[in-house]
């Protein structure tokens, strides 16, 4: 671990936690104090994409960012099962660990599943959700150059032998490109330097559940129904209109659920919103929480 810490001691100049579960070690930022927003991410990223939110708000508010098992700082288990529940219930360990209460999500691509499934079971211990570009409920959308990685022989040669999922987003997530510096790049790429740390990112591919056969979809269609239960906490929407993968439709369907919700549109952003539009983002997770 330590070489990649030193290597994004400017981009990433946190303290690490880990909490034990089941004899992994779960890593995670905690920074400073006050009403909690707890931060989780997606796939192919870790905490590393929420540095600039834990820096801005950390000075008022108690500031956590999780890596999943299997991504970031975060032990990579190679017999782990790299299913939803797993992550949700590690979300959760975490969640009562810390005893967060009055809790503001914060989520993005897989991390929306993760956290609204984590909130839905969880409600009393959060106030609002901030939800950017992701989905907490069933689709038959998934991008072909994402449909690929699931091919077997070809998925994972390609995701974990060459990391071509990791490498591709640093190009394909973000429209503005000029902005995206190296130093970041090669923050998001650290932890998966090789074929053994790079297996959550071909299972989170593999995890997706189109049909009801496979091992994720009850629990997804659980996280679906949880959203029920959330529907009257205040709601963010932040949204990267150009987003390939978390298009528009998705933002459709969660203002179909959540019709109160607050919506920013980000015209010319992609997928990663933390990277194109930072300010943008950090002003309107600031004006909804005031």
């Amino acid at each position: 671990m330590k070489p990649t810490r030193d290597k994004l001691a400017d981009e990433y100049p946190f303290e690490s936690n880990f909490l034990d579960i089941d004899g992994h070690r779960l890593h995670y930022v905690d920074e400073g104090e006050g009403e909690p927003i707890l931060c989780v991410h997606g796939n192919p990223t870790w905490s590393f994409a929420w540095r600039r939110i834990v820096k801005r708000f950390s000075d008022k508010h108690r500031v956590i960012a999780i890596d999943h098992i299997g991504c970031g700082l975060s032990d990579k288990p190679q017999d782990a099962p790299y299913t939803l529940r797993f992550h949700i219930d590690n979300l959760k360990r975490l969640i009562e660990h810390l005893d967060l209460r009055g809790a503001t999500l914060v989520a993005h691509d897989w991390g929306g599943a993760i956290g609204c499934g984590a909130a839905g079971e969880l409600p009393d211990r959060f106030e609002r959700l901030v939800l950017m570009n992701t989905a907490a409920f069933r689709s038959q959308r998934i991008p072909f150059r994402i449909a690929v990685c699931r091919w077997p022989v070809v998925g994972p040669l390609g995701v974990r032998g060459l990391n071509l999922f990791a490498r591709a987003a640093l190009t394909m997530a973000v429209e503005r490109k000029s902005d995206f510096s190296s130093s970041a790049k090669a923050g998001y790429l650290a932890p998966y330097d090789s074929w053994s740390n790079r297996v959550a990112i071909q299972q989170f591919v593999e995890d997706i559940p189109l049909k009801p056969n496979h091992p994720s979809y009850g629990t997804l269609v659980g996280v679906e129904q949880g959203l029920e239960r959330l529907k009257s906490k205040p709601t963010l929407l932040v949204w990267g209109m150009k987003d390939w993968c978390f298009s528009p439709y998705f933002l459709d369907e969660f203002e179909r659920r959540f019709p109160d919700a607050k919506v920013v549109l980000l015209d010319d952003v992609g997928h990663y919103v933390f990277e194109d539009a930072p300010e943008e983002l950090a002003g309107a997770i600031e004006d909804f929480l005031n």
